[in-house]
């Protein structure tokens, strides 16, 4: 009797919707989708050109060639080992030196941008790697110059991986989102600890990750799609 009446009252904690704000639910996701949405837009621009710089120097030994893949190399491995809720706290000057501000999801968008670039370009490298050297060997012999190359061969020839790895990547960062949140940077993440864990209502915990699943599930279910159209193997 005793376990069933603990049951009962775990499941009305987790089910009281009452206090769910759905107005503060609705702006919070707001918030989550403007940073993730603002974040995998400069993650994929700044990551491609990374990754195009990794594997174009990579077997380059003329002196500048080797100079920017070691500190590109070290950029990218540097900010991709640093846990993100470290970042933050790391970054807080610079944000604050840009944003003007340490909190909100504008001032969460550096770090999202800076732990998510780098480890998108090590992804963006794999998979120009993975272009088969018979093409890129014909583009040469036909006379293609270097932009050439990049955005008619390696670009297109890779572009399933590249949009593949840009999914998982848009997928972390909604995590991150949900992390800088806790921090005071809005957002689902912030819905959650504030309301949900501070307040002791587990039904807006339950809620706020509900939400996210169904934009991790939205993100992916595109993503796959993309990739399955343009995949012509």
């Amino acid at each position: 009797m005793n376990r069933l009446l603990t049951v009962g009252s775990i499941l009305t904690e987790y089910t009281n919707f009452e206090d769910v704000s759905w107005d503060r639910l609705w702006t919070a996701t707001l918030q989550t989708l403007y940073m993730t949405a603002i974040s995998v837009v400069l993650v994929f621009l700044l990551g491609l050109i990374l990754g195009l710089i990794l594997y174009e120097t990579r077997h380059h030994q003329t002196i500048w060639s080797v100079a920017l893949y070691k500190a590109v190399s070290v950029f990218v491995n540097i900010f991709r080992s640093i846990p993100f809720i470290i970042l933050i706290v790391l970054l807080i000057p610079f944000t604050r030196a840009i944003v003007q501000s340490m909190t909100g999801p504008t001032a969460a968008l550096p770090a999202l941008i800076l732990s998510a670039a780098p480890f998108y370009a090590r992804l963006v490298e794999t998979s120009l790697r993975e272009v088969d050297k018979g093409v890129i060997e014909a583009a040469e012999a036909m006379g293609a110059s270097k932009w050439e190359l990049i955005f008619k061969v390696y670009i297109p020839e890779s572009l399933p991986s590249i949009i593949a790895g840009i999914t998982v990547t848009a997928i972390s960062l909604v995590g991150y989102t949900a992390m800088a949140g806790v921090i005071g940077a809005g957002g689902l993440g912030n819905l959650a600890y504030l309301e949900g864990f501070q307040r002791r209502q587990a039904t807006v915990t339950l809620v706020a990750t509900a939400v996210i699943l169904v934009i991790v599930f939205v993100i992916q279910f595109i993503g796959d799609r993309w990739v399955s159209a343009i995949d012509k193997r």
